[in-house]
């Protein structure tokens, strides 16, 4: 699919996701019409990663220096995080639309993406828990995408498929896990895409009300 690429000021209210993953899938918008990409740059994804809270921000200060001296490196790496996004979001929209095809390219593009990273990760234990962690020492500009694909494979494994959800609404198309307590919810954000539909179905009313309503 053709995106345009765009900057954007990413802001809390573009995480909406409810895991990281989802996060970065959510960084094109409008996938229900003209889908753009808000990954500008190195250093847009790095203020990206900032907001989400995922990663350290001296991490973060080392990569934009990385980026700053080796500019084609970072571009490679973001292209790597882009590739990882698109193969993401392809085949959790097929999971949680069962019935169709689950796309083997995607499914081989994830499986690829997180060897790579567990080639460059190191098994930490917190607490009682053994995970696999990347770290800029083995990864370099790559850090965040090899991360990234560990986080990913993660939630792949436990994702709520009853409960992972596209927004329906207008030049929107964004994913979301629905954490609330009656698995209800169908906005990604009430005030932003709900908020607009109340809206919209509001002017309807009137306008079926008084059909002069709104001018001609």
């Amino acid at each position: 699919m053709t995106k345009a690429v765009r900057p954007h000021t990413f802001r809390r209210r573009d995480l909406v996701g409810g895991h990281v993953a989802i996060d970065l899938v959510n960084t094109v918008t409008a996938r229900d019409a003209e889908p753009t990409d808000w990954l500008d740059g190195y250093p847009r994804l790095l203020e990206w990663a900032a907001l989400t809270g995922h990663f350290a921000a001296a991490d973060l200060t080392e990569l934009l220096r990385l980026a700053e001296s080796e500019p084609g490196s970072a571009e490679q790496a973001l292209d790597r995080i882009r590739e990882l996004r698109e193969a993401l979001h392809d085949l959790i929209t097929a999971l949680i639309h069962p019935g169709g095809p689950v796309p083997a390219e995607a499914v081989d593009q994830v499986g690829d993406h997180w060897k790579r990273a567990v080639a460059s990760a190191r098994l930490t234990v917190s607490g009682n828990l053994p995970q696999l962690q990347a770290g800029i020492g083995a990864s370099g500009l790559e850090y965040l995408h090899h991360e990234l694909a560990l986080q990913a494979f993660d939630l792949l494994r436990s994702l709520p498929l009853d409960r992972t959800r596209v927004c329906p609404g207008l030049r929107c198309g964004w994913m979301f896990i629905d954490s609330s307590r009656g698995g209800r919810r169908r906005w990604c954000s009430m005030a932003t895409c709900g908020s607009s539909a109340k809206g919209r179905t509001h002017y309807r009313r009137k306008r079926a009300h008084d059909p002069g309503a709104g001018g001609p």
